[in-house]
Formats: structure tokens, C-alpha cells, sequence
């Protein structure tokens, strides 16, 4: 079974002030690499050349990659695509360190391996690919129970041995209804829909998101927002080399509509609805879209455009979660259609969902949110892909 631990409240793995100092410098930039076939209860070091690393929060795993491991065995006493896990490791060490500060790149198991004359390149996905593949042998009815009850047992059942985390935003305490999971563990867990449209998933339901982290902690966390705290400031011409912009109202939505089933017979809760309500963003939905839609005609408010979507979940049980869930939908459905690609300086701190200020050009400085941040261990530059908000757009 899962086992809960508690974990930071904000995303970037925090590094000691000396090794963020020493991202700036020549610093070497050391790699390593562990195997087990036991579920992670004990890791045998191995040899790493090229390895790359791609932590994309839109991804079906947060964290994939390859690997090429020197010098290992394989088969039922090495490495496999079965039992195999594997954890990759970038490492800093400044000019005034006595010893490589390691910092987790992701927790993988082995989707493919290919014998190469030193060793073995390996493709590797996260640890959710355990999850999506333990489906259910027969349909299951979960709950009621605690979020904080279910979690662990559906976890532990693909992955006994990973430990579980609880971020600020999200409630472990909240009572989940009753509910049929007909086959896949991991929409159970995080969302998906049943046979009768219906969306389901515990962390949806509680207005957040599931994942495993780079050390292989699988977290709930509430979905990321701008309002979220800077994590890292990247000025123009020093860490970042590059950027390019590119917008796209692709997924866009400004109104939700949000439904859900009281329980035990109880009437349906909602219909309720959110919205952008704010003037000054390019998303505003208006004043009422709801109540009110001829509002923007009467106001003279002519580049109002409404984009609407509607969720439905057996989970939702009160207004007030109702509320919860509408407002992750939207802080999700927003912030998508104005992206950043830049390259910088290789922080292996940074995680997806981080939040950045980005210089863009001299004095013109965007909040985003990181949605993915590829790089290579060993290298000191790294791609990241970002989005934001209309509103904060110039």
C-alpha cells in the first residue's frame, strides 16, 4: 500500500543556496544512474552515458526518457521490461563544493531496451505507465470513503511500495461517494469518463491533478495558477538564450459548467457556473454569460467571445465542491493559448507546473506557468515550453 508522506507545498525542488549559485558558474555537472527489480526496496548503481530527460506536464507521464546504461546485465537477473525500475540523478557540484549535490530526474520503469556493445539504451516512461497498465480484472464500486483512504489502496494495489504526497490546495479529507470503476485504474484515480459519459477520477473531483514527481512520489496537487508563487526569475540575456512566442486558441474555454450527483439519492448538485470575469483579460466572458448574455451588446463590449464546456461527475456531491472543480477547470482552460519556448540555463530543479517571470525582451517581463522542460544530464542548457493567460499579455 501507498504510503503518505508529507512533501514541499510549492513545485521547484529546492536546491541549497550554494548549488544555485553554482548553476551560474562552470560547474561540473556529474550523472547517475540506479536500477532495481524489487520495487525500489534496494537500487544497484550503473554506469550512465547519454542519457535524456523530458518532465512535460501534458504528457500521459510526467517524467520519460532514455538511458543508456554501461556495463549491465539483462534478462531476469538484470535489467528487463517487466520488474525494471530505474532512477536517474543530474548532478552540480561549483567550484567550491567537495561533492556533487543530486538532484532526482524522474523514476522510470523500462518500456524497451535494446543491447548495445557497452551496455543497454533503454526508453523509459514514469511510473504512472504502472498504474494505466494495472487495470482493474473485474468492475470494482469504490467508496464512499475518504479521498486519503482510496488513494493509497488503488496505488498500492499497481505500486506497493511508492510513496504518496498531499500538496496544499488539495483536501485528503474530502468523503468521495460511491462510484463504479469498470476497468481503468488510472481515470479512477485521476479523471476519465465511464460508459455513461459521466467523468470521473478523485483528483479531478477534488479541483486537482495526480502524478509521480522526479523522485518517483506520487503527488496530489491542486492544478497550477499564475497567482502561484515565482519559483524562478529568468532575465533576458543571461539565463535565457533565446525565445519564441506562439499563440493558439486551441482548448480554450472562458465558462464552465459544472454538474454533479448528490449521493444516496439525493437531488443533483448545480448546475453551477464560472466564468473569466475579469475586464482587463482578453478571455473575459462578460459580466453574466449566463444570466445576462446580452450584457456585452449592451455595454458595447464587442470582443467579448464566449467558449463554453460543461463537466459532469458522480464525485461532486456539494456546491461547494462543485465550485472547486469549476474553478481548476478554468485556471486549466485559460492559460493555453499565449506559449514561451526558450532556451536556458539547465535548472534541474524546475518542474512542470512551476511558475516563472520571464524576460522576454529587455524590460518586458511575463509570468508562466512551465509546461515542460526537457534537458540532457550532463548538459548545461536546457528547452522549456510555457503558457499564459491572455490577460498578461502586452
Amino acid at each position: 500500500m501507498g504510503v503518505a508522506v508529507d512533501e514541499r507545498d510549492h513545485l521547484m525542488m529546492r536546491l541549497p543556496s550554494r548549488v544555485e549559485e553554482a548553476l551560474h558558474t562552470a560547474a561540473r555537472r556529474p550523472k547517475r544512474a540506479e536500477w532495481s527489480n524489487d520495487g525500489g526496496v534496494t537500487w544497484t548503481p550503473a554506469r550512465v552515458g547519454a542519457a535524456h530527460v523530458v518532465p512535460d506536464r501534458t504528457a500521459e507521464c510526467r517524467y520519460s526518457g532514455s538511458a543508456e546504461l554501461l556495463g549491465v546485465p539483462i534478462g531476469r537477473d538484470g535489467i528487463n521490461t517487466v520488474i525494471t525500475q530505474v532512477r536517474l540523478f543530474q548532478g552540480i557540484q561549483g567550484p567550491r563544493m567537495d561533492a556533487p549535490h543530486w538532484v532526482p530526474a524522474g523514476v522510470y520503469v523500462a518500456d524497451r531496451i535494446r543491447r548495445t556493445r557497452l551496455g543497454a539504451t533503454v526508453e523509459l516512461l514514469g511510473l504512472e505507465d504502472v498504474i494505466r497498465a494495472a487495470a482493474f480484472p473485474r468492475t470494482r464500486t469504490l467508496g464512499p470513503a475518504l479521498a486519503s483512504s482510496l488513494v493509497p489502496v488503488l496505488a498500492g494495489e499497481a505500486l506497493p511500495t511508492t510513496p504518496i504526497a498531499w500538496r496544499e490546495g488539495v483536501n485528503p479529507r474530502r468523503r468521495i461517494p460511491r462510484f463504479l470503476a469498470e476497468e481503468d485504474r488510472w481515470q479512477a484515480l485521476s479523471s476519465g469518463t465511464d460508459s455513461a459519459g459521466a467523468q470521473t477520477g478523485i483528483a479531478a473531483a477534488l479541483g486537482g491533478e495526480i502524478y509521480a514527481d522526479a523522485a518517483g512520489v506520487l503527488t496530489i496537487g491542486p492544478v497550477p495558477t499564475l497567482s502561484d508563487p515565482v519559483v524562478w526569475r529568468i532575465p533576458h540575456g543571461a539565463a535565457m538564450v533565446q525565445a519564441a512566442e506562439e499563440q493558439t486558441a486551441e482548448g480554450l474555454v472562458n465558462v464552465w459548467r459544472i454538474t454533479g450527483d448528490g449521493g444516496d439519492g439525493k437531488p443533483t448538485v448545480g448546475p453551477i457556473w464560472v466564468w473569466d470575469d475579469d475586464p482587463t483579460s482578453l478571455t473575459y466572458a462578460g459580466p453574466d454569460p449566463v444570466h445576462d448574455p446580452l450584457a456585452p451588446q449592451r455595454l458595447g463590449l464587442s470582443g467579448v467571445r464566449v467558449r463554453v464546456a460543461r463537466y459532469t461527475s458522480p464525485l461532486i456531491t456539494s456546491v461547494a465542491e462543485a465550485y472547486t472543480v469549476g474553478w481548476a477547470k478554468l485556471a486549466d482552460s485559460l492559460g493555453i493559448q499565449a506559449s514561451l519556448s526558450f532556451t536556458s540555463l539547465c535548472h534541474p530543479g524546475l518542474e512542470p507546473g512551476d511558475v516563472v517571470e520571464a524576460e522576454i525582451e529587455p524590460g518586458r517581463w511575463e509570468r508562466h506557468i512551465i509546461d515542460s522542460c526537457p534537458y540532457d544530464l550532463g548538459a548545461a542548457a536546457m528547452s522549456c515550453t510555457t503558457r499564459t493567460t491572455a490577460r498578461r499579455l502586452t
